[in-house]
């Protein structure tokens, strides 16, 4: 069974930065593509980064571009994502997310399995 786990959230202010890890077992970790989405209060799930199998491709929403950075441990199955100069509006549940493929998508249904999510707060 592939289980992903995130960590690293918590409640910070605007302008601060926070590191989300999210560790994957039971999986060929090298072998796929992964990706952070985010869901807002009351709005739907959202795309925020991808990273490809060898950590080679990302690629990020216009929202996060230029403040988020995706990478990934392949050594450690661990992938993160940076997130600097927050603001109040990426207030949200973060889910780590491991694609069928080894190229990452902007598409929910090209992820296979999902974590349980980490709060990320940000107040003003």
């Amino acid at each position: 069974q592939v289980y992903l786990e995130e960590s690293g959230g918590g409640s910070v202010q605007a302008g601060e930065s926070l590191t989300l890890s999210c560790v994957v077992t039971g999986s060929t970790f090298s072998d796929h593509a992964f990706g952070w989405f985010r869901r807002a209060p009351g709005k739907d799930q959202e795309f925020v980064a991808a990273i490809s199998w060898s950590g080679g491709g990302k690629f990020y929403a216009n929202t996060a571009k230029g403040r988020f950075a995706i990478s990934r441990d392949n050594a450690k199955n661990t992938v993160y994502l940076q997130m600097n100069s927050l603001k109040p509006e990426d207030t949200a549940v973060y889910y780590c997310a491991r694609a069928s493929a080894r190229y990452g998508s902007r598409r929910l249904n090209e992820y296979d399995y999902w974590g349980q999510g980490t709060q990320v707060t940000v107040s003003s």
